[in-house]
């Protein structure tokens, strides 16, 4: 059964300019791969901000504020991915990055383990009925990036506190085994 949390909003390989990076969990186990996280999210925000030249003050500021913020939402996504795939299922993980004229989204797609859906479940629905500024406050005290039963990762309070996204879950059988679910999970950053 598919579940969404949040505006979500299915992106097929349209006519908007696109990136997507698969990551195989066949060579190399995806949960030693989080030491590349940084490397790809980094090569995804110098892709983007190719879109946006200029040689005035505001043109570059307003790239390096974009390439920032794409830097630091992707690797996050990846680091949770790779951080929580579910490894006996050997599926895949996909980040990909759509460009529009009035936001860039980032998708990406992971297994979850079946023993931890509801938990995340019920943690996106209180990071998306809470006030957020109270759940970053509290989560910066905490020193902690938990995703877990316990709340809202700061990694996802950040995207919405710091950067003003707009966050979204899809939850929905995998594609390769019914038995196993995938979240993909969506941020939307306005430009």
């Amino acid at each position: 059964m598919t579940r969404i949390f949040g505006d979500f909003i299915d992106k097929q390989d349209e006519r908007v300019e696109f990136l997507k990076i698969v990551f195989s969990p066949t060579s190399i186990p995806i949960q030693q791969r989080w030491r590349n996280n940084g490397l790809s999210a980094d090569f995804l925000a110098d892709y983007l901000s190719t879109f946006f030249p200029g040689d005035d003050r505001a043109a570059v500021e307003r790239q390096t504020e974009l390439k920032s913020a794409v830097s630091y939402v992707a690797n996050e996504l990846l680091e949770n991915a790779m951080k929580f795939s579910y490894a006996p299922a050997q599926h895949a993980i996909s980040l990909a990055m759509y460009l529009e004229a009035d936001a860039v989204s980032l998708y990406v797609a992971n297994s979850v383990d079946p023993h931890t859906v509801e938990a995340f479940q019920r943690a996106i629905e209180r990071l998306l009925t809470e006030d957020t500024d109270t759940l970053y406050m509290v989560r910066l005290t905490l020193h902690t990036e938990s995703t877990g039963a316990d709340g809202a990762g700061l990694g996802y309070l950040t995207m919405l506190h710091d950067y003003g996204a707009a966050l979204a879950w899809k939850f929905a059988p995998s594609l390769q085994d019914p038995d196993v679910t995938t979240v993909t999970t969506m941020v939307r950053l306005s430009v």
